[in-house]
């Protein structure tokens, strides 16, 4: 069968329907079980494949045989992911090539438009709005690589755009402008002139570092208006069945199960699909271990979990085998590490080698500090070993707060570093094998207000919702740090907060307090990207993340103030900072290839010179979805 791409729609109405619904056993979607009544079939174009870029969507009602639909599936190119819905008799189409289909494990749920009323609730500071532009594109594929899912070349998405068929719509921030989610939405009549009147949703994907709350069910929402407006009958998406939180919004806006069930071919990006865990206690592994352990998986590199809760792994292929902590390998010798893990002794060598860091010393609990504190105004008062954040006081401008800050780091390590506070963005480099892979911006925590709810709450909900999007990883801790930003920002914890009104509850931009962090890998000047790699080479270490304090990441300014021998890999999509460093342990092995890069618009799926390069990513929860 050649492919079909859709073209614009030159169609009658005939096929518009009512918006009646018809019972499971008159309808062609939900007649899973029996051989298809040619009354039902009407008009409908056979063998119907549209490319979505990260794979095809197969109408499964519209192959007249199982042969003819796992001879179409067969055709799925490596990298992506070809999804066949409202297939007729799935255990049997299965049976006819189980070495190479599963039938998914998911839900189907169908919202009936008829019922759909209008929104009572919408929601602030977002408008929903169809894809404008190329660059609407590439940000889609932004949220798709955060979000685990398989991205698309955005010529692709930008030619379905100009369809009837598809309806991209994406979210945008009114306050910021960026795109914070997006969602596919696929019309069965303009597809193969569906005799119900059908539709379907696909790709519902947030921003897991906003801090809006409900973008995804204005997005499905908006999505469901739009067909009910065009008289649709309904709208069907499929949810892997445990999803308990996607399941609870759906049934909320009034979704309902309907036994429809897709196929899917057996390939990496399904693995956990249709196999059991390829390695014991996977599913137990932080983000930044997984991250490794599935990208290793991928390449058929042998996973071992040494130990789950601190992200040790050991990972074997062709013979060689290299532990691993994260990001933190048997590469990185103990030397190296040592460099790193004392600030006072990466702050010499640093300085020693020409580049830039800002005025420092050794706290001695006497007169010097406080000669210090005067000469420079406001410092940052840090222990000399440490992470995450823990023991660093920001802003310290009095002898009281100096003296408290100093207690506080001695609390996490003996040694204190005291340093000139120097104003600028919270930048991250990230350096594997001296060579930059990805650059970020590290925001403080923010809270947005309501109008309605106080400062303490507005901070728990945002708690949450960062827990959850990091599986836990990212809180904002109510404690003294917190309320003294909030109390130097003329605000008390229980004050309500202006409706969009924004507020830094935080001072330091560190992920596991909450702070956010923004790929800026593009627009890196070229003497940041430099000063990153000569500290590398300075140091010595193979993976290090170099943070740098500057004014304008697209200017030459800065100072270094930290490197960390185990930067945080999963905080850096859609950068491929899983892929360079499963690379540097394991040379001989390839990524599988991508629909598209950043910075690059797209790319093929087809590897270059026939061999993979690239990667499809997966969810921190290890679900990597196309189909939600």
């Amino acid at each position: 069968m050649a492919q079909r791409t859709p073209e614009r729609d030159h169609r009658s109405n005939r096929n518009r329907r009512r918006s009646t619904v018809a019972a499971y056993d008159q309808a062609l979607s939900t007649r899973a079980w029996d051989d298809q009544p040619e009354h039902l079939k009407g008009d409908i174009r056979p063998e119907v494949a549209l490319e979505c870029g990260w794979g095809r969507l197969l109408f499964g009602q519209t192959f007249a045989t199982h042969e003819a639909l796992v001879a179409e599936v067969a055709k799925e190119e490596p990298g992506r992911r070809d999804i066949c819905m409202y297939v007729r008799e799935p255990h049997v189409a299965v049976s006819k090539a189980p070495q190479e289909l599963f039938i998914d494990p998911s839900h189907t749920y169908r919202l009936w438009l008829h019922t759909l009323r209008a929104d009572q609730a919408p929601i602030r500071g977002v408008v929903v709005r169809k894809m404008a532009s190329a660059a609407d594109a590439d940000a889609v594929n932004r949220i798709y690589t955060e979000a685990g899912m398989v991205t698309a070349p955005t010529e692709t998405l930008w030619h379905n755009q100009l369809t009837q068929t598809f309806t991209y719509l994406v979210a945008e921030d009114t306050e910021s402008g960026e795109v914070i989610g997006t969602v596919t939405g696929v019309d069965h009549v303009f597809a193969f002139d569906d005799p119900e009147g059908g539709t379907s949703l696909w790709c519902l994907a947030v921003d897991p570092q906003t801090s809006r709350p409900g973008v995804g069910r204005a997005l499905v929402r908006t999505l469901a208006e739009r067909y009910q407006g065009r008289g649709r009958t309904y709208l069907d998406l499929s949810v892997v069945h445990d999803n308990q939180p996607a399941i609870a919004l759906y049934e909320k806006l009034g979704f309902v199960r309907v036994p429809v069930f897709a196929v899917k071919r057996k390939n990496p990006i399904n693995e956990r699909l249709f196999a059991a865990a390829p390695a014991e206690g996977i599913g137990d592994l932080n983000p930044y271990a997984r991250l490794i352990a599935d990208e290793a998986l991928r390449r058929g590199i042998t996973v071992h979990i040494t130990d789950a809760e601190s992200g040790l792994l050991r990972l074997t292929h062709g013979g060689r085998t290299v532990h691993t902590r994260e990001s933190l390998s048997e590469l990185t010798n103990a030397v190296a590490m040592s460099r790193c893990d004392d600030k006072r002794l990466t702050r010499r060598l640093l300085l020693d080698a020409g580049l830039q860091v800002p005025a420092g010393r050794v706290a001695t609990h006497d007169g010097e500090d406080l000669t210090f504190l005067h000469a420079h105004g406001e410092l940052v008062v840090k222990p000399a070993r440490g992470e995450q954040g823990q023991g660093i006081t920001v802003g310290v401008r009095t002898e009281e707060e100096l003296i408290n800050a100093v207690a506080l780091a001695e609390r996490f390590c003996p040694d204190v570093v005291l340093e000139r506070c120097v104003a600028g963005d919270d930048l991250r480099i990230v350096v594997i094998d001296h060579q930059v892979v990805a650059a970020a911006v590290r925001l403080p925590a923010m809270v947005t207000g309501t109008g309605e709810h106080t400062i303490a709450e507005l901070i728990a909900a945002t708690s949450r919702r960062r827990a959850a999007a990091t599986g836990g990883e990212s809180t904002i801790p109510l404690d003294d740090a917190t309320t003294k930003t909030v109390t130097d920002a003329g605000f008390q914890l229980d004050d309500v907060l202006e409706a969009d009104q924004e507020l830094a509850v935080r001072r330091t931009a560190n992920l596991h307090t909450g702070g956010t962090i923004h790929d800026v890998t593009d627009r890196l000047h070229p003497t940041l990207a430099d000063a990153a790699v000569r500290a590398s080479e300075v140091l010595d270490i193979p993976v290090v993340g170099l943070d740098l304090l500057v004014p304008d990441v697209e200017g030459p300014d800065h100072v270094i103030i930290e490197a960390n021998e185990r930067p945080g890999l999963a905080n850096h999509e859609p950068q491929p900072t899983a892929e360079r460093f499963v690379d540097l342990l394991f040379p001989s092995t390839r990524a599988l290839p991508r629909g598209w890069r950043p910075g690059k618009g797209s790319a093929d799926h087809r590897p270059e010179g026939g061999r993979g390069a690239g990667s499809a990513g997966d969810r921190p929860d290890g679900q990597a979805r196309q189909d939600q």
